[in-house]
This record gives C-alpha cells, structure tokens and sequence, in this order.
C-alpha cells in the first residue's frame, strides 16, 4: 500500500470513474466483479486495474474477484465521501447557478452552505434553499463558518482578487472555474480546474481526427 504522496495523478484521476462505474453496477444488482470484467467495462486493461488498487493495498481475492458493495465502501473512504466538507460558491451568473443548481455536492463529500454574487439583483434569491448573498458578506460569512472549499464561477480578471480574499480568510481548496491559474500564487493550495472550453477543443481534435478525410 502506497502514501497518498506516493501515488500518482494518473491513478488519482481514475478513482472518481472506478467509484461511478461501481455505482451504477451494483444499482443494477450485480455483487461481484472480477478484474478483467471491470477494465472490459470501463476500457482498461485487468492489469492497470490491480495495479491501481494495489496502491490501496488491493482488495479482492485471488479467483473470487471483488466485492463490489465493499469496493464502493472503500473507494467513497479514499475519496472523502463519507465526510462532508463545506463550499461556498462566488459567481451566481449563468455557470454558478448551473453549477449550484444541479450538482449533488453532498454525494461528491461536499456541503454547499453559501452563494455570492457581486449583483445586488441577485441577493435574496434562493438556489437550493441557500439564498444568494452580496459579495460584501462573504468576509463574515467565512469568519463565522469556516468553508472548506471555494467553487470559483467568476471571470478570470475578476478572480485573482478574490482569491486572495479567500487564502486570507483561510480556504485553502478551489474548485476552480475560472481561467485564473491559482497555483501561480498559491502553489500550496488544493485546486481543481476544469476547463469547459479545453474538453470541447479536445473534442474537436478527436472529431478532425476521426474523420477519415471525410
């Protein structure tokens, strides 16, 4: 069994579709998996998927495959599912009210318990029964309730400063969907970018590249 420095991104990056595509198996009833049924499914080959648990100390036995309930159970512990940390979410634009909206925080080990907007016609509007709140608020809000996490739903020319608003009042995690790169400053800091318009360019490549000059 590996530290947690001591495994790699690559594998870190497969443990959220490993943890998905258990789910959705044992919604459908089945109990038990072996490793190369489970890389068929999810495109992998068995030997990545022992490789990969391994790093967690392995968790099948040999010729009786894997319990998969108990796969879900140790996979929801290595992701910090079954401890909920607290967000707090800036920028109730179109993006951040998708993102509030629809997003089940508390299945990903996350409890949203605040929203901003810098439009005061935005304030006192309810997503989720969380009531969106000026960005003035954000300084006592924090002081008195202390989010683990930031989710960032701001223009890049508008996040920087509040970024460093957030790191002096003690958020150390980003859920970052601005085009602001965070770890230029804060290289310590725990962040995740996602990038919308980098998949949809990816998507591009694949789809100028599979088309067989058509």
């Amino acid at each position: 069994m590996k530290t947690p420095g001591e495994i790699s991104s690559s594998v870190i990056s497969r443990l959220p579709r490993y943890y998905r595509f258990l789910c959705e198996l044992y919604s459908n009833g089945k109990k038990r998996i072996s490793s190369k049924e489970l890389a068929e499914i999810m495109g992998f080959t068995a030997s990545q998927v022992r490789q990969d648990f391994n790093c967690f100390g392995g968790f099948g036995q040999q010729g009786y495959g894997y319990n998969i309930e108990q796969l879900i159970g140790e996979f929801s512990a290595i992701l910090g599912l079954n401890q909920l940390k607290t967000a707090i979410l800036i920028g109730a634009g179109n993006l951040g009210r998708a993102v509030a909206s629809q997003m089940s925080f508390e299945d990903k080990g996350f409890k949203l318990i605040g929203i901003f907007d810098c439009d005061p016609l935005y304030n006192g509007i309810k997503i989720r029964d969380i009531p969106i709140s000026t960005d003035d608020r954000i300084e006592s809000f924090c002081k008195e309730n202390m989010p683990d996490m930031a989710v960032l739903c701001l223009p890049a020319d508008k996040a920087p400063e509040m970024v460093d608003s957030l790191v002096s009042l003690g958020i150390r995690s980003f859920w970052n969907f601005s085009h602001y790169d965070i770890h230029r400053k804060y290289p310590q800091m725990n962040v995740a970018n996602v990038h919308l318009s980098d998949s949809l360019m990816t998507l591009s490549f694949i789809i100028k590249n599979n088309s067989n000059g058509e």
